[in-house]
């Protein structure tokens, strides 16, 4: 399992708003001479010189309110890039004074009391923007971060969505929205949020390391190793990125790569405890115990409150038969972090060198609980001959379909099937409710080996009432393998599928075009555990087919409105050369 990182330390925001770049409302007076000196300062990075610049067009007591407003709100702007809080602060607050209507202003000081920690300020200012200007793609952008800064993730993510109707070209709200989806555990919509997103921008090396964490959830580690050599290739200094990548590799077993991506991460980051951490298990799993404690110590000195540091030297002690230190140490872990499943994992581990098997089994199954694609607890499960952890899980009455039924695992639904005890099928609700199943289509020739999992997915609120929503699983049964998970209707919006070759194309319920290949042919795929999959977004059309004979027909108009359809590229802003 890969530990997330902090969701608002990823999030990308649509920060701050110069009045000069002409989209929102500013005064219609010429700009004096030293506002267009700052202006062309702050595009070139002289932010020093821009900030004086503003003084100096300040100085000018013929400007009209509004237009002295917009000036303060670009100083404001510079002082923050210049660390200079207070300053910024008396900016944005003097010209909500002057221009009370400037929508802009609040979005720049919610951003600010955001960075502060001040959440529930913050979204009152984001409020005000939005009310001034139902339009403003970066206040709501904005707000949703706040959202997660709150823990109030549909709320956020119905601000993202907003955002993207209002700017589907941009990067930054679909990857907030798709970290949203990971936190309440759908990697599945996650990933189709990031592909969204790196199309949108394929130099976006974020969100290819999004895409990436999101693809190591489902196990497919392959395509997330790929993601991450992206993002590297972009930004070599995110240690992050190779952290990813070394516990992508780790889950494949190849110790040796994985060491090397840790160490690069402690060379960019050398006070990255999670790096340490992470290295000293790599070098404890292959009994290199001295570099092992050494880094694992150096992990506890970093950052002495790190339940995974402890929980790792524990696995470490326990390696070199020193049960009775483990314990002391994977006790200070759980008590750190009580809901780790890598924890209760060693916690197993210890328990089995004991030979204390039914606390192993019961840690582990708490573990797959916790976490339900943890490969190492899975295995330590079956090597210790306990029972498919699904098996003591609540099932849902009325909710299967055919040899299908639907477990409670947690907060988490998961379908199972005793026909094909590899799969296990997360569902993935995007609306209130409980999942139901509704069909299970088992494809023919050439796509033998494929099926197809139709469920509801809850009801979702829109203006014209409550819609109910169904999504479908693609799966290889074959390689035990959830290729993905589409939506295929709401309300009356249906998609439509097409099958060309190896390739599936979706024009999804949601109005996004979806493709990924199959593994037609059956080749072997070596190492991975998973098919060679190809996830993509594209616009491209063809014969249109629907599963189950849907009663809306074979196509439907998917197209967004004229109000947030794409438009070709414009030359670029001040704000687009500044923030994108």
């Amino acid at each position: 399992m890969i530990r997330r990182q902090p969701l608002v330390r990823a999030l990308l925001s649509v920060a701050l708003t110069v009045a000069v770049s002409g989209n929102l409302r500013a005064a219609p007076e010429a700009t004096p001479r030293p506002a267009e000196a700052a202006a062309s300062a702050l595009v070139r990075g002289e932010v020093e010189l821009a900030a004086l610049n503003y003084t100096e067009a300040l100085k000018d007591t013929s400007l009209p309110n509004d237009r002295r407003a917009a000036i303060l709100n670009d100083r404001g702007v510079a002082n923050i890039k210049l660390g200079h809080t207070r300053q910024a602060f008396e900016d944005f607050n003097l010209a909500a004074q002057l221009f009370p209507e400037f929508a802009a202003v609040y979005n720049n000081r919610g951003n600010l009391l955001l960075s502060l920690g001040l959440a529930k300020e913050a979204v009152k200012d984001f409020d005000r923007s939005i009310v001034l200007a139902p339009g403003y793609a970066a206040a709501y952008n904005n707000r949703a971060g706040a959202y997660v800064r709150l823990a109030q993730i549909d709320d956020a993510i119905a601000d993202y969505t907003k955002a993207i109707q209002l700017m589907p070209s941009s990067p930054a709200p679909l990857s907030g929205r798709g970290l949203a989806h990971l936190t309440l555990h759908r990697p599945h919509a996650a990933i189709r949020d990031f592909t969204r997103a790196v199309k949108a921008d394929a130099r976006f090396a974020a969100g290819y390391r999004n895409r990436a964490e999101a693809k190591l959830d489902v196990e497919h580690y392959d395509e997330a190793i790929e993601d991450l050599s992206r993002a590297i290739a972009f930004d070599v200094n995110q240690a992050d990125s190779y952290v990813l990548r070394g516990k992508a590799y780790l889950a494949m077993r190849k110790t040796e790569s994985a060491i090397k991506d840790f160490t690069k991460a402690t060379e960019v980051d050398p006070k990255s405890a999670l790096a340490f951490a992470e290295r000293g298990f790599a070098y404890a799993l292959v009994a290199a115990n001295d570099q092992a404690f050494s880094d694992l110590n150096k992990a506890i000195d970093l950052e002495p409150r790190s339940g995974l540091a402890f929980a790792y030297r524990a696995y470490a002690y326990k390696q070199s038969d020193q049960i009775d230190v483990a314990l002391r140490d994977i006790d200070v872990a759980q008590k750190l972090n009580p809901t780790s499943p890598e924890i209760y994992w060693v916690k197993a581990e210890i328990e089995e060198a004991q030979g204390q098997r039914e606390p192993a089994l019961a840690d582990l199954r708490r573990a797959l609980e916790l976490q339900p694609g943890y490969r190492d607890a899975a295995e330590s499960l079956q090597r210790l001959g306990g029972v498919a952890a699904h098996a003591q899980d609540v099932v849902l009455a009325g909710a299967g379909v055919d040899a299908w039924q639907v477990v409670e695992k947690g907060e988490r639904y998961v379908a199972v099937n005793d026909q094909y005890p590899r799969v296990s099928i997360p569902l993935e609700m995007l609306g209130k409710g409980q999942p139901k199943l509704l069909a299970w289509e088992l494809k023919e020739m050439p796509y033998r080996g494929i099926g197809l999992l139709r469920f509801q997915a809850g009801t979702l609120a829109t203006k014209s009432g409550e819609e109910d929503l169904e999504l479908v699983a693609v799966v290889d049964v074959d390689m035990g393998v959830v290729i993905a998970i589409e939506p295929h209707r709401q309300g009356e919006k249906v998609a439509t599928w097409t099958w060309d070759g190896n390739k599936v194309t979706v024009a999804t319920a949601d109005g996004v075009t979806d493709e990924f290949e199959l593994r037609v042919g059956r080749p072997e795929i070596a190492g991975s555990g998973m098919g060679d999959r190809r996830y993509t977004n594209t616009s491209q059309a063809g014969p249109a087919w629907a599963p189950w004979d849907s009663p809306f027909g074979g196509s439907f108009e998917q197209g967004p409105t004229k109000k947030i359809q794409v438009k070709k590229k414009k030359s670029k802003t001040i704000f687009d050369l500044l923030f994108n």
